[in-house]
């Protein structure tokens, strides 16, 4: 019997090598994403934080809360381009529209603006993001 090439030895071993590196490139995508989902998801909680002193001084300053709405939503942009995971897509949206609110409401002069859907919505997102 003949001993195997050494072309096929190299063949093997490139093949092995190929299988034992493609999962872990996925789990670090996988890794990476889940990262960037956590900073994210911490930069919106900072965010709503600002949001919430912003509105409770709106009479005085309402271009405070209009920035940190603002922030909000370059926060809520970059995770929605980042993921295809249909639990945070959703919650995502619902940040969105609570902050939608929220901006009509300052927008309209309203006194006691309810932030509340926007605090439930970006502790739901933090939950989806927690790992």
């Amino acid at each position: 019997m003949r001993a195997p090439s050494r072309r096929r030895r190299t063949a093997v071993t490139i093949a092995a090598l190929a299988l034992t590196v493609a999962p872990l490139t996925v789990a670090c995508d996988a890794v990476s994403t889940a990262l960037d989902c956590v900073q994210t998801a911490e930069a919106i909680a900072n965010s709503v934080s600002d949001l919430e002193q912003a509105v409770s001084s709106a009479a005085d300053d309402p271009t405070k809360a209009q920035e940190a709405l603002d922030e909000i939503d370059k926060n809520l942009g970059e995770i929605g381009d980042k993921t295809d995971n249909a639990d945070l897509s959703k919650a995502v949206d619902n940040l969105n529209d609570a902050v939608d609110n929220v901006r009509k409401s300052v927008e309209n002069g309203d006194a006691n603006v309810d932030i509340t859907p926007v605090v439930d919505a970006a502790g739901e997102i933090t939950k989806v993001c927690s790992p």
